[in-house]
C-alpha cells in the first residue's frame, strides 16, 4: 500500500511537471555579434508571435523574470520586424546565447527538456507522428507539432486518433483545443458538403460575397504573396483558368497577406485575373479559419450549388478534375 501511495504521488508530481501554469521566467542571456540594446520576448499564437517583453543588453548581457504560461514556445528576437529565435522554455534556470546573425541558427538554449525535445524532432526525418507523440505524450512539443506541422496533412479521423495519443495534462493546452476545434471544422468540409459561404475585400476596397461567383466550378483559392509554394503553384493555376474559363469554370482567390502593396503586386505579377479578397491580417484570416486552412496554397472547388467537389487540387490533379468535371468539348459541357 505505502509503494503505492509513493509510486501515485511520483506520477502526480510528473504531470505537475508538464503541466501548464503561469510562473515567473528565469532566462539568462549573452548576446554576441551585435550591437543592440534590446532582446525581446515574444508568444507564440496562430503562426504569429507577439512581444509580451523587452531586456536591455548591458555588457552583451540580459536577462527575462516576466510571469508568463510555462511550458510553452516564445520567441526571441533582436527585430521584432523578423522571424525570431523558436524557443521552448520550461520552469526552471534557462540559459541562452543568442546569435543574431544567420537567422540565430548559431544560438544555443539550456535548461529546457521541451527545447531539448524540440531541437531533437527538427533533425529527425521520416518521422511518425504518432510514435514519437506515444514516446513524449506529456510533452508540450508532441502537441504543437501536431498542431503547427501535422495538422494540414492529416484527416480529421487521424488527427483525433493523435489527439488520443496526447497525455490528459495537455487536455487544456490551446493546441490541443485549436486541434479539436479544427476536427469539427474539417469534417462540415468533406467532399460533397457544402462550403460555406464568405464576404471579403478586394483590392480596390469593394465587399465580394462568394455565393455571388458560384455559377459553373469555383476554385476557391487560398494563397498569399510572400508564400513561396504559393507563387510556384500560381502558374498552375492560371492555366487551368485559361483552358477552362469558357467552358464554367472560375477562380475566386483569398489571399493572407498582411500588406497590401505586396499583395497587389503579388496579383498583378502572376497575372491572377479573377476576382481576390483579403484580410489583410496574415494567419489571423477569419475566412481561412472557416476553411480549416492550416497551410497555403489550400483550396477547395466547389459547384454552382456551392457544393464541395475537390480538396487542394493541384497541378495535373487540377487539370485531370476539371477534365472530369467539364469534359474536354466545347461551352456546352455539363459545367457551364
Amino acid at each position: 500500500m505505502k509503494k503505492t501511495l509513493i509510486l501515485a504521488a511520483l506520477c502526480l508530481n510528473l504531470i505537475g511537471v508538464h503541466a501548464q501554469q503561469k510562473t515567473q521566467l528565469n532566462l539568462d542571456g549573452l548576446l554576441a555579434d551585435t550591437v543592440v540594446k534590446t532582446v525581446y520576448l515574444q508568444k507564440f499564437h496562430n503562426k504569429i508571435f507577439t512581444t509580451v517583453d523587452s531586456a536591455g543588453v548591458v555588457d552583451g548581457k540580459f536577462k527575462f523574470r516576466t510571469n508568463v504560461v510555462l511550458p510553452e514556445l516564445y520567441g526571441l528576437s533582436i527585430d521584432t520586424g523578423r522571424t525570431p529565435l523558436y524557443v521552448f522554455l520550461d520552469q526552471g534556470q534557462i540559459t541562452v546565447n543568442l546569435q543574431g546573425s544567420k537567422g540565430y541558427k548559431l544560438s544555443t538554449i539550456k535548461g529546457s527538456a521541451s527545447q531539448d525535445l524540440f531541437e531533437s524532432y527538427n533533425k529527425t526525418r521520416n518521422l511518425d507522428i504518432s510514435k514519437f507523440i506515444t514516446e513524449h505524450p506529456s510533452s508540450i512539443v508532441s502537441a504543437y507539432v501536431l498542431y503547427r506541422n501535422w495538422s494540414y496533412r492529416l484527416t480529421p479521423e487521424q488527427i483525433t486518433q493523435n489527439i488520443a495519443l496526447l497525455d490528459e495534462s495537455l487536455a487544456d493546452v490551446t493546441y490541443v483545443k485549436e486541434l479539436k476545434q479544427l476536427v469539427t471544422v474539417l469534417d462540415g468540409l468533406a467532399v460533397g458538403k457544402k462550403a460555406p459561404d464568405f464576404s471579403g475585400i478586394d483590392p480596390s476596397g469593394k465587399s465580394l460575397r462568394l455565393a455571388d461567383y458560384l455559377k459553373g466550378y469555383t476554385l476557391v483559392d487560398f494563397w498569399a504573396s510572400w508564400c513561396g509554394p504559393c507563387r510556384k503553384e500560381n502558374p498552375n493555376v492560371v492555366a487551368a483558368f485559361q483552358k477552362f474559363k469558357d467552358r464554367g469554370f472560375s477562380v475566386f482567390g483569398v489571399s493572407l497577406d498582411k500588406n497590401k502593396d505586396a499583395w497587389v503586386k503579388g496579383i498583378n505579377d502572376d497575372h491572377l485575373n479573377w476576382p481576390q479578397v483579403s484580410e489583410l491580417i496574415y494567419w489571423n484570416s477569419a475566412i481561412a479559419k472557416l476553411y480549416g486552412v492550416r497551410a497555403i496554397p489550400a483550396n477547395y472547388l466547389i459547384d454552382r450549388n456551392g457544393v464541395i467537389v475537390g480538396k487542394n487540387l493541384r497541378g495535373e490533379q487540377l487539370i485531370q478534375k476539371l477534365e472530369e468535371l467539364l469534359g474536354a468539348g466545347s461551352a456546352a459541357s455539363k459545367g457551364k
